[in-house]
């Protein structure tokens, strides 16, 4: 039975995890990362003569494992990868770290157990590569972002910029027009290329979309990072990609001629921020001024000494075509800053460059906590545009420990929008005319085009006097009277005075008028019948799932089809629903599919090896023999669906006979309760401990049974009456457990046959249109409740008015006043 790969990945956290002892994770990166890569180049090409990557005898990663336990393992290893590292021209790259580092690893046996134990961990059969294509199998990218996220949140702010958040990536490379790519020659260009992460996404969404497969260059300046993106694009099918070393703004090493930078197709770049040092190299034989040869900032004012951003962005632009596009991850600073770099900034504009700016949410990289932008570059358009699009993305993201991160809803609203200039929420989206951006003076800070406030929730003071609600805030929420144009009728009446209207009904029944309402009976079903249709039209895909299916290829279409799906449909919105759907994708579905890749529909349990000191997982189907247990968990078909499918009536019959217990259980506390104080008739068999036990109980009764006493005999039908529901609570648990345990064995026997058509039909009815359409439902109601707490909120702020108050004051004025003449006389 194969492993879920998100335990997969999990597992191999921890043994990097365990790894660390002396190291942070900027340093212990580069033992997990070299293992990887030895790994996947050791099943991909060991033994073929025909391979990119050159595996020399005695040196695969079967070799490696060999050596586990073995004195002399950390020497041996790095022997082996420096003889990988001479054959393949990666000297420098994958053996910076030493596996015989004594200062780092431990010394004698510690070292020994420390790197064997992670050596074996990357030997899992479920971590083979010999038939993995990057772009068709998520196994070794998802491994790679899950092992490099981790890494960038535990290096902390000064160690965390080799890597871009993935999102960030993926949202670069798909507005910047890789689709449209046509030729291998096309190229793709990152100036600051980091471990290459931003390059590879927009290599895999050319070739993903276009079939197409770019060239790539990327340069980066830290060694250790450098070594990163040479081996990330080796595990991306991509041995080929040219990565320099070195300090682009310094020393660029792509270069059409000696004064002039290489021009390419796409360029994708996450510079550092504000970089205090970037003229080294640049200065002039007198120590002053830039001096650049290759006339990047010709036309422009030369960047602030103190601060690099422009510099990045000028070279970015002079390393595209004149047909070019690009995009770069640049802080907030650089929109609105003056001096040189207004100077700067205003020239680009009047050009033409900057098609686009998107605002993100602060707290996103893992180098700094700031808000960072992305600059859209256009070239080819330039001459004509006449406006800039803008995005105010910043409030679009989920915590996730001490970061935020976008959503895969934010990710996609992003895209879209841009891609389609879609200005229909003015909260987010605006094309902004250069002719207002003159007027502003050529300041791009996007609060200034964009107010993405929420509107203020004014207090209506007339209404806080003489009563009623205002109209005003009853018209703002004109949507749901689009869609429920009778239920207004059904909660107001026209007020007493213009302008105003009253509550019919009261504020507490508000929630069972609305979701009692045909009208919302009607708008359920309607958004119910979208789900079934969805699901209708997925069904072929999702029951064709075999070994050559590509699970990123299959989300991609189920949430393209959802998307669709809900676009247009009232109140709910789609970008929700889509994220319903990739939650469920990441949390469960996403797994299942690997399963049924691996396995087929087969439901079949494993067996499970019980940890010491730990008890068994959630879900597992537990059989009893005697003292003994053994325990067993179906991965694809969890125990309760298949008491839900097919034994729902056992457990229906369990489910009352709890009732029946429950109910003995109350009755039985509470005659302990009545007669369990002092002097009460229980008092002489409850112990120290607050307790009734079946042998005192029982002592007492065979006692008080030869007794004629009225007090006795009184006190022996209480203790009567208790033994009876005991024993009746202690039979109904009997039977509870004996049902349950035919139940657990009923589950383990129909699991293990469960397969094929049968278990395919389980797992999508049962399991995932189940779970995803809940969570559609209930994202429905929320979108209801939201009207619900907005009615609640206006109908209690003004249900009493100060002339009402004033009235009540007054009247219990006069009535205490009455009553204490009254008692006065």
């Amino acid at each position: 039975m194969a492993v879920k790969k998100s335990e997969l990945y999990r597992s191999l956290w921890a043994q990097c995890d365990a790894l660390r002892g002396g190291m942070d994770a900027s340093q212990y990166k580069d033992y997990v990362l070299v293992l990887l890569f030895m790994k996947y180049v050791s099943d991909k090409y060991a033994g073929r003569k025909d391979g990119l990557i050159e595996i020399p005898k005695g040196c695969s990663y079967a070799d490696i494992v060999a050596l586990a336990g073995k004195s002399n393992i950390g020497e041996e290893i790095d022997k082996k990868i420096a003889e990988v590292a001479k054959a393949n021209d990666l000297e420098g790259v994958i053996n910076l770290a030493s596996f015989n580092d004594d200062e780092k690893l431990g010394k004698g046996k510690e070292l020994v157990d420390r790197v064997s134990d992670l050596v074996k961990e990357f030997d899992k059969a479920e971590l083979n590569f010999k038939h993995n294509r990057a772009e068709d199998d998520d196994l070794l990218g998802d491994a790679y972002e899950y092992l490099m996220r981790h890494f960038a949140t535990e290096s902390g702010k000064s160690k965390g910029q080799f890597y871009t958040p993935a999102e960030v990536s993926r949202i670069m490379a798909q507005i910047i027009g890789l689709e449209n790519v046509k030729k291998s020659t096309q190229s793709v260009y990152d100036l600051a290329c980091g471990s290459g992460s931003l390059l590879m996404k927009a290599y895999d969404y050319a070739k993903q979309n276009t079939g197409v497969e770019m060239s790539v260059y990327g340069q980066e300046m830290d060694n250790a990072t450098y070594g990163l993106a040479r081996m990330n694009c080796v595990l991306h099918d991509n041995p080929t990609a040219e990565i320099a070393k070195g300090n682009t703004l310094a020393d660029p090493q792509f270069k059409d001629r000696p004064d002039q930078v290489k021009r390419f197709d796409f360029a994708v770049a996450n510079p550092p921020f504000s970089w205090k040092k970037w003229t080294q190299g640049l200065t002039g034989d007198d120590g002053k001024g830039v001096v650049d040869q290759f006339k990047r900032f010709d036309g422009y004012a030369v960047p602030p000494p103190k601060n690099g951003d422009y510099a990045f962005l000028l070279h970015m632009l002079a390393s595209l075509k004149s047909t070019g596009t690009g995009c770069i991850v640049m802080p907030h600073g650089v929109l609105f800053r003056g001096n040189k770099e207004e100077t700067i900034r205003t020239e680009l504009i009047r050009k033409g460059y900057i098609k686009g700016i998107i605002g993100l949410p602060a707290n996103l990289f893992y180098g700094t906590g700031i808000p960072a932008c992305l600059i859209v570059i256009d070239k080819k358009d330039a001459d004509s545009r006449k406006a800039i699009f803008m995005i105010d993305a910043s409030r679009g993201f989920r915590k996730d420990g001490p970061k935020n991160r976008l959503r895969e809803q934010d990710l996609h609203r992003i895209v879209d929008v841009f891609n389609s200039q879609d200005e229909s929420d003015p909260k987010y989206a605006r094309l902004v005319p250069l002719k207002e951006i003159e007027e502003h003076g050529y300041n791009l800070n996007i609060p200034r085009y964009i107010d993405s406030s929420e509107p203020e929730d004014l207090q209506d003071i007339e209404a806080h006097l003489l009563g009623g609600i205002p109209n005003r805030d009853i018209d703002a929420l004109q949507e749901y009277w689009d869609v429920f144009p009778s239920l207004r009728k059904t909660l107001f009446k026209k007020g007493d005075r213009k302008g105003y209207s009253e509550l019919k009904v009261e504020p507490e029944v508000i929630r069972e008028t609305i979701f009692g309402h045909e009208e919302f009976t009607s708008y359920a079903a309607q958004i119910d019948e979208a789900f079934a249709k969805w699901s209708a039209s997925v069904r072929p895909s999702l029951e064709g799932i075999d070994k050559n299916t590509s699970p990123r290829k299959l989300i991609t279409e189920l949430g393209e089809s959802i998307l669709e799906a809900y676009e247009g449909q009232p109140l709910i919105n789609a970008y929700r629903v889509y994220q319903h759907l990739m939650d469920y994708w990441t949390e469960t579905m996403k797994d299942d599919v690997y399963l049924v890749i691996e396995n087929g529909w087969d439901a079949a349990p494993r067996e499970l090896v019980k940890e010491k000191g730990k008890s068994w997982p959630d879900g597992a189907i537990v059989i009893k023999d005697g003292k003994k247990q053994r325990a067993y968990l179906s991965e694809l078909l969890p125990k309760q669906i298949i008491i839900d499918c097919y034994l729902s009536t056992d457990s229906d019959a369990i489910t009352a006979l709890e009732a029946e217990r429950d109910a003995v259980t109350t009755e039985r506390e509470a005659l302990q309760e009545e007669h369990g104080g002092d002097d009460g008739l229980l008092q002489e068999v409850i112990n120290d401990k607050g307790n009734i036990t079946k042998g005192d109980l029982g002592k007492r009764i065979k006692e008080l049974k030869s007794s004629e006493d009225e007090d006795d005999q009184a006190e022996l039908k209480v203790l009567l009456k208790y033994q009876a529901l005991s024993d009746k609570e202690s039979q109904f648990a009997s039977e509870i457990t004996e049902r349950s345990a035919n139940i657990e064995k009923s589950v383990l026997a129909k699991s293990t046959k469960l397969k094929g058509p049968e278990a395919m039909e389980a797992v999508l009815s049962s399991k995932w249109e189940s779970q995803i359409g809940k969570r559609i439902s209930e994202e429905r109601d929320r979108t209801v409740t939201e009207l619900l707490n907005r009615l609640q909120t206006i109908a209690e702020r003004y249900e009493s008015a100060l002339s009402k108050i004033l009235d009540d004051v007054q009247r219990y004025s006069v009535a205490t006043d009455s009553h204490l003449a009254a008692i006065t006389k």
